[in-house]
């Protein structure tokens, strides 16, 4: 079903660039429609807020992944950012304090808002985007999609859709057939 959420991609912040599929071709897929996906996403995320999920906070959520998705593409080619993406994902770094908890294994609490929640994912994004985990991201080739995953060990071609892998293989096949006659 498309509107299956992607919790593949290797780590929260990518799996929210993943909420809208197939982003650049004719008809995107958004998995996050409605304040209650959203919070039924950040609840596989591990991210519930406290308060309520508002159409306002589903708003910033569409927002974040908007202003994440260019940064990571252009991690991904090696392209600087500029100064009006680093100042957009700024706006969401605001400080959000975590408290941690030695219970059956380390909890962290719950953000109290929404907008902590998205706090928490901006910062994971900015430390892989400033890190050595920037060298890990790779793009799905296939040009709807472009979706940006986690591939430590540099083997991946495509993100880890299935469709994407079949569409990329049935093209290579048909090339090669193509070339030995």
């Amino acid at each position: 079903m498309p509107e299956d959420f992607r919790l593949d991609m290797g780590a929260p912040w990518l799996n929210l660039l993943a909420t809208r599929g197939r982003h650049f071709g004719p008809r995107p897929v958004e998995r996050l429609p409605t304040p209650e996906r959203f919070r039924t996403w950040l609840a596989l995320a591990e991210l519930t807020p406290l308060a309520r999920v508002t159409d306002e906070d589903l708003g910033a959520a569409h927002r974040l992944r908007e202003t994440l998705r260019p940064l990571a593409l252009d991690a991904v080619d090696g392209v600087a950012p500029n100064a009006s993406q680093v100042r957009a994902l700024t706006t969401f770094l605001a400080a959000e304090p975590v408290h941690l908890a030695a219970l059956d294994r380390l909890h962290r609490s719950a953000p109290p808002t929404t907008a902590a929640a998205l706090a928490r994912l901006a910062h994971h994004a900015a430390d892989w985007l400033t890190g050595p985990l920037r060298a890990d991201l790779r793009a799905c080739p296939e040009q709807d999609c472009r979706g940006v995953f986690a591939d430590p060990g540099g083997r991946r071609r495509w993100c880890p859709s299935p469709a994407c892998a079949s569409r990329g293989r049935v093209r290579a096949l048909r090339e090669r057939r193509r070339a030995e006659s």
